[in-house]
């Protein structure tokens, strides 16, 4: 199982005051106090952060009634996944993590400074988040020097794909423990800061919208033109 350790995330205090649920328009009008706590905590945070992504490649070798089955019998199912991986001739499954350092700092500094502590763990959702979207480009730029086009990342969790199911399915592919992250019984990663996703890759694949139109908090959401 190939480990990325190498990262160099491209972090904003506006991405850290989303993280914390904010709109970083609002934030900067009415609170510059909180955009300078974003500040600090991005130069505070930031060598925390251990970002690692694992990741397999496997062939796909089959697809019936919504159970896609990759190379050494390991599947995929679910009506998303079939929608979007179905003409797929590989697939990536991924598990993306920053480390456990920034949550402890976070857990250490909440009793006696919540402010600054919910601004760390701003860092740490921009973070992920950051992560995540440059492992997507890492693999779609090797997919397009391959003349392949690449599938929208699917993650658990989305319509179409329940989230214990598809982590499960997640980390029968990947040894999460190898990058520090376990899977609880309910379904939740540890560390918290981790994501999974499958991408699909193939000749004439096409991307078919975006994560957000997958997402049950799409009526509600005020940030989906974030990730347009």
């Amino acid at each position: 199982m190939p480990i990325l350790r190498d990262w160099n995330l491209e972090i904003a205090a506006d991405m850290i005051l989303r993280g914390q649920g904010a709109d970083p328009r609002l934030v900067r009008a009415r609170s510059p106090a909180l955009v300078a706590l974003a500040e600090q905590a991005l130069a505070d945070g930031r060598p925390l952060l251990q970002p690692a992504v694992a990741y397999r490649q496997l062939p796909v070798e089959s697809l019936r009634h919504e159970r896609l089955t990759l190379a050494g019998g390991a599947t995929l199912t679910g009506p998303l996944v079939v929608q979007h991986l179905g003409a797929a001739q590989q697939v990536v499954v991924v598990l993306c993590t920053i480390g456990a350092a920034l949550e402890q700092r976070v857990s250490e500094l909440f009793a006696r400074d919540p402010t600054s502590a919910l601004a760390l763990d701003g860092l740490g959702s921009a973070a992920v988040e950051a992560l995540a979207t440059a492992a997507c480009y890492h693999f779609e730029s090797l997919a397009a020097a391959e003349g392949l086009q690449t599938s929208l990342p699917l993650n658990p969790g989305l319509t179409g794909w329940p989230l214990e199911e598809g982590q499960r399915q997640i980390f029968a592919l990947l040894a999460g423990q190898q990058i520090g992250v376990t899977l609880t019984a309910s379904s939740l990663m540890l560390p918290r800061k981790s994501t999974s996703f499958v991408l699909g890759l193939g000749r004439g694949l096409a991307s078919g919208g975006k994560p957000c139109d997958y997402c049950h908090l799409r009526e509600t959401c005020r940030y989906q033109e974030v990730y347009q």
